[in-house]
């Protein structure tokens, strides 16, 4: 959850500015995370590039990524904030046609979710598979490719965390299914940086992929090629297909880890995780070579 019960109005409010969907044209009014106070005390960068928070005695557990997309309370409609009032006609019109469908998804994955409540994390998680669903529908305008990647980290993220508290329900499937699914859209991210087909620099605001360092161009290559190391198994199946999986994976990583050994700007952090993971790359290429 955002924070136990008890905490939950000293860490985030409504804001007092109402929000209209565009879709149903509900109005409804965005939750919003409070910070300060020592509400948020950070905690370890994992190797996914996510920042740790650790438990604060005085508000509880706080999940930050819980509040950062906008949802709907009746349509589920859901986007990033600078992407929620404006939507295409064409891209209307498709999220008009999918209601029922977003509507069981979020029934089928977490049961009754009530979106007019304060958030807690199972909102967090669904707010990202919803997110994940409507950005299939929109235009390329808004950059949808990579924010499907980010969100599918995300939800990926939260859904660990949700299994973590309750290991009784599948959420470990579901968070396995969209780390894939960032697999595919981050490798598509980067394909499409070198073509321009979405204006990916321009909302590149949000490529985080958590809040606390957006790491950008940097951060898309570096877990493009971690998690095609981390499900490699799922993605190839030869020891060709393999090797070759990972040396394209590589060539992507090698920009990274390059530029960082030659620029004093890159933080040392990203540098030194792009090297062990060029490494052991490296080592599995030449292993799978001796296999073909």
């Amino acid at each position: 959850m955002g924070a136990e019960a008890s905490n939950v109005k000293k860490v985030s409010f409504f804001s007092k500015d109402v929000s209209t969907c565009p879709i149903c044209m509900t109005d409804h009014q965005k939750e919003e995370l409070l910070s300060g106070g020592g509400r948020l005390i950070a905690g370890k960068l994992t190797n996914e590039l996510r920042r740790l928070y650790q438990e604060s005695k005085k508000y509880g557990t706080i999940y930050p990524l819980a509040y950062q997309v906008q949802v709907c309370p009746k349509c589920l409609f859901s986007a990033y904030p600078r992407d929620f009032a404006k939507v295409a006609k064409e891209d209307s019109e498709a999220l008009k046609k999918t209601i029922e469908h977003r509507s069981t998804l979020v029934k089928t994955l977490f049961g009754p979710v009530d979106f007019k409540e304060p958030r807690m994390l199972v909102h967090g998680a669904a707010s990202y598979i919803l997110a994940i669903d409507c950005y299939h529908l929109r235009s390329s305008s808004v950059a949808p490719t990579m924010k499907k990647a980010v969100s599918c980290m995300r939800a990926a993220w939260l859904l660990s965390d949700l299994f973590a508290q309750a290991s009784y329900r599948p959420y470990d499937q579901v968070m396995d299914f969209y780390y894939m699914e960032a697999v595919k859209n981050y490798l598509k991210t980067l394909e499409i940086m070198q073509t321009g087909a979405e204006p990916v620099e321009a909302e590149s605001y949000i490529l985080g992929p958590d809040l606390e360092k957006n790491w950008g161009y940097d951060g898309v290559i570096y877990l493009n090629s971690y998690l095609t190391r981390k499900y490699l198994d799922r993605m190839a199946t030869t020891p060709k297909e393999k090797k070759e999986t990972l040396e394209r994976s590589k060539r992507y990583l090698s920009k990274l880890y390059g530029s960082g050994k030659s620029s004093k700007n890159k933080p040392s952090a990203i540098v030194d995780m792009a090297k062990d993971l060029y490494d052991e790359m490296g080592d599995l290429i030449k292993q799978f070579e001796t296999q073909i």
